[in-house]
């Protein structure tokens, strides 16, 4: 099955006249290239929660709006989204899902799911640890501009800022 799938990428990446390298599996590369996309000033309504779930204490974040800008794309945050997180207080660990539409300044809406986790734990030495990592995926009307959004991979992870009462969120594009 493997064999067969690689060789179907090879004979559509041909197809598309695009000349494909077979990869290693065992040859990680050090680093992904990405380059930075746009940065999300999200605003936040009050927390709150649906209590302890069979899955862990779900919490809902109410998304109410902000601004985002990168170098090929600038608008609004719409409100009416929400970021739906799961926690595992046990370990340390929340589960998130934000789901909100942006506009650009010139009028085209785009769809964003947000899907990541943020974990707490020490490192070897004892010392306390945070990561909060997500991949948003986009929708774009696919006759936009905006349309290289629905053909990428992108990584984001937080900046927090001092003032701003929601997250700040920089996204990246994996090239």
């Amino acid at each position: 099955m493997k064999k067969f799938f690689v060789t179907m990428v090879v004979l559509m990446a041909s197809a598309m006249g695009v000349n494909a390298q077979i990869l290693d599996p065992e040859q990680i590369p050090e680093s992904l290239p990405m380059e930075f996309a746009l940065q999300l000033k999200v605003t936040l309504g009050d927390a709150y929660t649906c209590g302890e779930t069979q899955h862990g204490r779900r919490t809902i974040i109410p998304i109410t709006g902000g601004t985002f800008e990168g170098p090929n794309i600038k608008g609004t945050i719409i409100n009416g989204g929400a970021d739906y997180q799961i926690a595992n207080t046990a370990i340390n660990r929340t589960e998130l899902e934000a789901i909100y539409c942006i506009k650009t300044d010139d009028g085209v809406n785009i769809h964003v799911r947000n899907r990541g986790i943020i974990c707490s734990d020490k490192d070897a030495n004892g010392n306390p640890t945070f990561y909060f990592r997500a991949a948003p995926q986009f929708e774009a009307p696919a006759d936009s501009k905006y349309a290289w959004l629905n053909n990428s991979l992108f990584l984001c992870a937080p900046s927090f800022s001092q003032g701003f009462q929601g997250i700040v969120l920089n996204v990246w594009r994996v090239k």
